[in-house]
């Protein structure tokens, strides 16, 4: 032993899950067009799994003459050429290439993840963040929304997430995985030459007077931080040479259309949930290789047993992600009657930890099982996650979902007279009038969430369109 060097024992604790409940975990957070990607990989690289479909459309009739050309599968066991093993590497699911002309946002991220040695957790994380991602890069879900989503397969801390956050935020485009338009700009300004004109006073309007800079105040800009106009309108080139959607670019054509994966529906006995019948791809074990498994030794044998636990396995995990899928739709529908009979006002308050508690599984899983699942209602599709929404204290003690606030709002906003329109204040007061108790504050970012400008700047769009 080493001089210094000394053994020390250490107690710790750490979640080892089983390969296939880590890959059951995997699935659910698949969405419908990446589980066709996944199967499909799967297919084409186990030949003992198969579509339903697909053997019944290979079988040939009972008076059909036999084919003229034989295939690699119609030989038996004893005809296989000399020297011939099937004890071939399966491809990876992300080693799986998109046959689409244009690259994908997640595919150009990934690509890149792959290149910056990361480790085995923060790829995960890395992974997780960019899949939050939407069609303009923007990253919407809060830190503790995707610790979550990687529990219980991977524990890791909110500071964690942020770390490997601030990495991808480097990536190329410049602006990618922002949370909001400011950090989206303030990141492309740091990647600006230290030289470059302006640069000094467009970071500081873009961190402290992004709105005042959007309403094209510029002499109240300069009055109100002490420099020339001239000064603004030179910062405000730069901003304007940004890209508020730096990852618009990519090709997103598969995300332009929503394929439910739930439906619900309204029949005699009340809502009724229902899986989309292509949640159920019709896998089946592949009987010509499953004869050749109990006839075969040596690799072969074990490489058919490795492809058959991975083929069960998928199967099973397909059976588990479909019932997780459907009991918490289940669940939240039994919350949001009100939702679906009266629309958004009618909203009521809903976490994921109360959907978790009833059906008895962990939040993560219902995270996981609300991420880019959609639901066709007959108010409209909506993602699962449009269903779940914090409560706000009413005046008779019954919380008010932030949904049902903003519908109101919204409401409010569109019956203003052309020309007159409502402040944030009124709009706080008529709120209190109606039992929601809100700082003016809120009511102003929930404003803005529903992407309506203040009322100086509808009023003036007003006095345009006038």
């Amino acid at each position: 032993m080493k001089p210094g060097a000394r053994l020390q024992l250490k107690l710790g604790q750490k979640l080892k899950l089983a390969p296939q409940l880590r890959q059951a975990i995997a699935l659910l957070q698949l969405n419908r067009l990446e589980l066709k990607d996944h199967i499909q990989n799967v297919l084409d690289g186990n030949p003992l799994i198969e579509r339903a479909e697909d053997r019944q459309s290979e079988e040939p009739a009972a008076d059909a003459a036999e084919p003229a050309v034989e295939t690699g599968e119609d030989f038996g066991f004893d005809d296989l050429p000399e020297g011939f093993s099937m004890a071939r590497e399966a491809p990876r699911y992300d080693e799986f290439i998109s046959d689409r002309a244009e690259e994908s946002l997640q595919q150009h991220l990934l690509w890149q993840v792959n290149l910056s040695g990361f480790s085995g957790t923060d790829e995960a994380i890395a992974r997780a963040i960019i899949y939050a991602l939407d069609e303009d890069g923007y990253l919407h879900d809060d830190l503790e929304t995707l610790r979550l989503s990687l529990a219980p397969e991977h524990m890791v801390t909110v500071e964690e997430i942020a770390a490997v956050l601030e990495r991808i935020q480097h990536f190329e485009p410049v602006g990618v995985a922002s949370r909001n338009l400011r950090e989206c700009l303030l990141l492309q300004l740091n990647t600006q030459p230290s030289d470059r004109p302006g640069l000094g006073i467009a970071t500081h309007l873009v961190e402290c007077h992004l709105e005042a800079l959007g309403k094209l105040d510029l002499h109240g800009l300069a009055r109100s931080i002490g420099l020339r106009v001239t000064d603004i309108e030179q910062a405000l080139l730069l901003v304007r040479s940004l890209n508020p959607r730096p990852c618009s670019r990519f090709g997103n054509e598969r995300e332009n259309y929503v394929v439910p994966d739930v439906y619900i529906t309204r029949n005699e006995h009340g809502w009724r949930v229902s899986l989309n019948p292509d949640s159920d791809p019709g896998l089946r074990l592949n009987q010509t290789y499953m004869h050749l498994l109990r006839r075969s030794g040596g690799k072969d044998k074990q490489y058919l047993n490795d492809r058959l636990q991975e083929a069960r396995w998928l199967i099973s995990g397909l059976e588990m992600r479909n019932q997780t899928l459907l009991a918490v739709s289940e669940a939240i529908v039994a919350r949001q009657v009100g939702f679906l009979e009266h629309g958004e006002t009618a909203m009521q308050p809903l976490l994921q930890r109360e959907i978790a508690e009833t059906v008895g599984v962990h939040e993560s899983t219902v995270s996981r099982a609300t991420t880019q699942k959609y639901a066709h209602t007959p108010r409209g599709t909506f993602e699962l996650k449009h269903f779940f929404s914090v409560g706000l204290p009413g005046d008779d003690g019954q919380a008010v979902s932030a949904t049902a606030v903003k519908a109101r709002l919204r409401s409010m906003i569109s019956a203003e007279t052309p020309g007159q329109p409502v402040s944030d204040q009124l709009l706080t007061a008529r709120l209190a009038e109606q039992g929601v108790r809100l700082a003016r504050r809120t009511v102003a970012k929930y404003r803005e969430q529903l992407g309506i400008p203040g009322s100086a700047t509808r009023r003036r769009m007003a006095r345009v369109r006038l």
